[in-house]
């Protein structure tokens, strides 16, 4: 049998982990290339692991909210396609089943025994049980303590608690009995103090007392109360850390994009019939704010204490929401470099992977400058957040028709326009009003001096 060591593949610069949420595939399944094996999520972004090989897949190593390090083998693959075995799950070590069985043997006497013992404080080191690191950092942000954690009943292989347990026993902790963390903290040191001396005399542990988070109750019994799923705790997180990071500021243009919108309409077709790819409005503000910042590279910029990092890429954040509600922001890598069919490609490709959750964690970092379209919500202008670690975020307005003074030669007149509003955001620790409206001007010229003329 020839094996294939699958390993989680480097996913970027700034992540080292990822935490398996998914298994796509079971032992004993056949597997083709660049299939995907299994789900996973960073602190970045969810995404799968695909196979480099046609085969079978024979071992899993690792189970669902486990923690596994960039370069670990996490399955292995039968390249030649023998006989599958029969899936089964994995075994714990036996000193680990031992405990788990003296625990249940002595939980009756300690029942006796304890009558108040103050909550334990979450020492998983003082556990015989197996806790995953996802488990772990749950009840540490949860104020579960190890002795509650011990009481839970894992539906997980050997009984082990999985992220899903745990969250089940927060959302009903309200209605748990005060007594079972109590009982099940000194359940949890008899058979280590067993294991460790031979005497008949069991000694009360020394515990501390840990901090519960407070789960909102609605008052009139018909509020709902929705938790937040793990992206948007870290887009909140990123949002306040921007806030409390970068003193903003905001200019705010109007922009006049007529001979966009008429060309747009002139060519979309021919476009997509030669191109294969929808024309969008998206790529053709990309293109003038990428010219912009060629000439204003200090908008290209990011701060680390007292010193600016001035960037040599020009790579454009592009925020996209998501079908669930939360957001996200795919990087098109030296955007400068690109000619509008480029952009289009790639601004169209990174947009259909983003709502099919198929982005890969490098593809939304390194990103120097981002840019947000609110205008897709109808929105005229809004005051969009920095996008940490960089210093400036542009946003687009919706294009509308509006009455307008047109200027000629032969006088002034009013006609119909098609304006935008562009809302230009900035870090005023390093970016002063001077260049954050001299920008923001710079990529309004570059629209409005677009030429209805131009080839594509």
């Amino acid at each position: 049998m020839a094996k294939f060591e699958l390993k989680l593949p480097k996913m970027g610069e700034s992540v080292a982990e990822a935490t398996i949420t998914n298994w796509l595939k079971k032992v004993g399944e056949k597997i083709d290339a660049d299939e995907a094996v299994l789900e996973i999520a960073t602190d970045k972004v969810d995404s799968e692991v695909p196979s480099e090989v046609s085969g079978t897949l024979v071992e899993i190593l690792f189970q669902v909210d486990d923690v596994v390090q960039v370069g670990q083998t996490i399955a292995i693959i039968d390249t030649e396609g023998g006989n599958p075995p029969v899936a089964s799950p994995v075994v714990e070590e036996a000193p680990i089943v031992e405990v788990v069985k003296e625990i249940e043997k002595t939980i009756e006497v300690a029942k006796e025994i304890v009558q108040t013992v103050e909550p334990a404080a979450v020492d998983f080191s003082s556990s015989e049980k197996f806790f995953s690191p996802l488990v772990k950092n749950i009840a540490k942000e949860e104020g579960v303590s190890i002795a509650e954690l011990e009481t839970i009943k894992g539906s997980g292989k050997e009984g082990r608690v999985t992220k899903d347990d745990i969250l089940s026993y927060v959302k009903d902790r309200a209605n748990q009995p005060v007594a079972v963390p109590k009982q099940a903290a000194v359940v949890a040191e008899i058979p280590k103090a067993e294991a460790k001396v031979e005497s008949s005399k069991v000694e009360s542990p020394k515990v501390e007392s840990t901090p519960e988070k407070k789960i909102p109750v609605s008052v009139n019994g018909q509020d709902e109360i929705i938790e937040m799923d793990r992206m948007r705790k870290l887009i909140s997180g990123y949002m306040v850390a921007s806030k409390q990071t970068s003193a903003h500021v905001q200019s705010f243009i109007e922009v006049d994009v007529t001979n966009i919108v008429n060309w747009r309409n002139k060519v979309k077709d021919a476009f997509e019939k030669r191109e294969g790819e929808k024309l969008t409005f998206t790529p053709i503000f990309m293109e003038a704010v990428a010219k912009a910042i060629k000439d204003f590279p200090m908008i290209n910029i990011s701060v680390e204490g007292d010193y600016i990092i001035k960037k040599k890429n020009i790579n454009l954040g592009m925020a996209a929401a998501l079908p669930n509600g939360n957001l996200i922001v795919p990087v098109i890598k030296n955007a400068d470099m690109l000619n509008l069919v480029g952009l289009t490609k790639t601004v169209n490709d990174l947009a259909n992977r983003a709502r099919n959750n198929q982005l890969k964690p490098d593809e939304i970092q390194g990103g120097t400058y981002t840019v947000t379209n609110v205008g897709t919500f109808g929105s005229v202008f809004g005051t969009p957040i920095i996008n940490q670690p960089q210093v400036a975020i542009l946003a687009l307005g919706a294009i509308r028709k509006v009455p307008a003074v047109i200027e000629t030669p032969t006088g002034d007149y009013i006609g119909i326009r098609h304006k935008m509003f562009l809302s230009h955001s900035y870090d005023h620790r390093v970016v002063d009003g001077s260049l954050g409206g001299q920008f923001v001007k710079r990529v309004a010229d570059y629209l409005e001096g677009f030429s209805e003329n131009r080839e594509f």
